[in-house]
């Protein structure tokens, strides 16, 4: 008897929904993500009725076929990848994803900066990084990582500096854990030994 008596009543929604028609078919599938861009545009009311659109309306919708969206993984492989090494596929999804992130892209030139300090052994620029790090305010996870590095900056220039490193002594630690990992209750401290010192 009461089916249908709110179909036609005007909502706040309403002013919005040909913006949410467009961003579906642009790909945005994400009902969080979509309410959180209206909120921006001064949508006075909260998630659940946008949840509502999407769930009734849209999900019915077709959407546009066509590559998925790179992985947060695969992104951050291409940034952590030498430009050089990067595949010429790698190279164009890197660009395309950079174009539709500026933020990304001050995280790109900050990485490849810091990855040509460690490299080539410029410790001596690390101040500077972190203050271009730390202004940066659209990326806090960045500026808190510079912000922990000056905690013990003098270790960390001297190993941005220095040649030498522990990188052996931590695989030898590493590999006496294993054999202790896999003898754990079935042998005794003498065949441990005979193991780490014959290997």
């Amino acid at each position: 008897m009461f089916t249908g008596q709110w179909q036609s009543r005007a909502t706040p929604l309403d002013a919005y929904k040909p913006y949410l028609d467009q961003r579906w078919l642009e790909g945005c599938t994400n009902a969080w993500k979509l309410w959180e861009e209206l909120c921006e545009q001064g949508y006075p009311r909260g998630y659940n009725s946008v949840r509502d659109y999407v769930s009734r309306v849209l999900r019915g919708k077709p959407q546009p076929v066509g590559p998925p969206p790179p992985s947060a993984r695969a992104v951050t492989r291409w940034i952590l990848t030498h430009p050089d090494a990067l595949s010429e596929s790698d190279q164009l999804q890197l660009k395309a994803a950079l174009a539709n992130c500026p933020e990304l892209t001050t995280l790109v030139e900050h990485v490849r900066s810091f990855a040509h300090m460690v490299i080539h052994l410029q410790g001596d620029h690390l101040p500077q990084w972190i203050e271009s790090a730390r202004a940066t305010t659209d990326l806090t996870s960045l500026s808190r990582f510079a912000q922990h590095l000056e905690r013990d900056l003098d270790a960390v220039t001297a190993g941005l500096t220095q040649p030498w490193n522990s990188g052996v002594v931590e695989g030898h630690i590493n590999r006496i854990n294993m054999l202790k990992r896999q003898m754990f209750g079935r042998a005794g401290f003498e065949l441990l030994r005979k193991r780490v010192l014959l290997a």
